[in-house]
């Protein structure tokens, strides 16, 4: 008890939380979390490895596709060791930096993700609305221009969260929501002034993830109408096809998103469990979901996945 009232500059370390209620049941939870995490990392680097071993996958949509595999690989990795830590070892403690070290990688990554949606969304309207013009338009400098891009706006955005919490003292506990580092979720433990960290915060969700998921919609608004004006009617449903896999990602990134967002700022009477469900669908979801979609949707990759492990094969006899 005395360490729950203590005020300090800087807590020596945090505890992390896992379901609750379920706490019992935590070593038997770990086993769907294992098993997601081996989907996650070896369907992400199957995608990385056959794009950059196939040439005919030496293109655009690929090149943003293997951006978006390797940022669900970042993602997987962050959360990695406190997820087992706290359902296969019951491990709950943390270091206060060692917290927001995680805190920033997982925020830098989700933003990563938004602006490489983003991108996959330019794509598919360069590639639907003027497809003479789309390798002219989408070269390989400028794609990586816009990869560099997105690295450096979401470093840039992310480092002003661990630095304005650093300036804050702790006295109001030091248990966290979730088995990893959310910046709202370290943020309430704080007694000082919060105002500038909920502003800053805020911000980032409404001025960037919502301007990026505005940008998409848009750009589907755009294609909407352009495969509408395709006067066959296989070829509109081609065109639409070749979008199926990024709405799909689309939907499954930012709905869990927003409804965390929306929990965390307004929903103080809300059950800790939708807390928990909507943490974890936003940072498990994608990463695992992402791979599989693409491989069983996009033929490309699943005929260049099927000749890898068909030669993989051939190695192994």
């Amino acid at each position: 008890m005395e360490l729950m009232n203590h005020s300090w500059s800087q807590p020596p370390t945090l505890l992390l939380t896992g379901i609750p209620g379920l706490e019992d049941a935590q070593v038997w939870i770990s086993v769907p979390l294992c098993a997601m995490y081996l989907v996650a990392l070896l369907g992400n680097c199957t995608i990385l490895f056959v794009i950059k071993t196939t040439p005919s996958l030496h293109e655009p949509q690929y090149i943003f596709l293997s951006m978006l595999a390797a940022t669900d690989l970042g993602l997987s990795l962050s959360t990695l060791p406190t997820v087992l830590n706290v359902f296969l070892l019951n491990l709950r403690k943390i270091k206060f930096h060692s917290c927001l070290t995680q805190m920033f990688f997982i925020h830098t990554f989700s933003s990563m993700e938004s602006a490489i949606l983003l991108a996959m969304a330019f794509d598919r309207f360069v590639a639907i609305r003027t497809p003479l013009h789309y390798t002219a338009v989408l070269t390989p400098t400028r794609i990586i221009r816009m990869g560099l891009a997105a690295v450096g706006r979401g470093v840039a955005l992310m480092v002003p969260l661990p630095i304005l919490l650093k300036r804050l003292p702790f006295c109001k506990g030091v248990i966290l929501s979730h088995c990893y580092c959310y910046h709202p979720d370290v943020m309430k433990l704080a007694c000082g002034p919060v105002r500038i960290n909920m502003i800053y915060g805020l911000s980032l969700v409404i001025g960037f993830f919502g301007i990026d998921f505005m940008f998409i919609v848009i750009s589907y608004i755009l294609i909407l109408k352009t495969v509408l004006g395709i006067a066959s009617k296989g070829s509109q449903l081609k065109a639409l096809n070749t979008c199926v896999s990024h709405i799909f990602t689309v939907f499954i990134f930012y709905v869990p998103l927003i409804v965390l967002t929306l929990i965390h700022r307004f929903g103080k009477f809300t059950s800790p469990l939708l807390h928990v469900t909507m943490a974890n669908l936003f940072l498990f979801l994608t990463p695992v979901l992402n791979p599989l979609v693409y491989s069983l949707k996009t033929k490309h990759i699943r005929s260049a996945v099927h000749k890898a492990m068909k030669g993989r094969g051939h190695l192994l006899n």
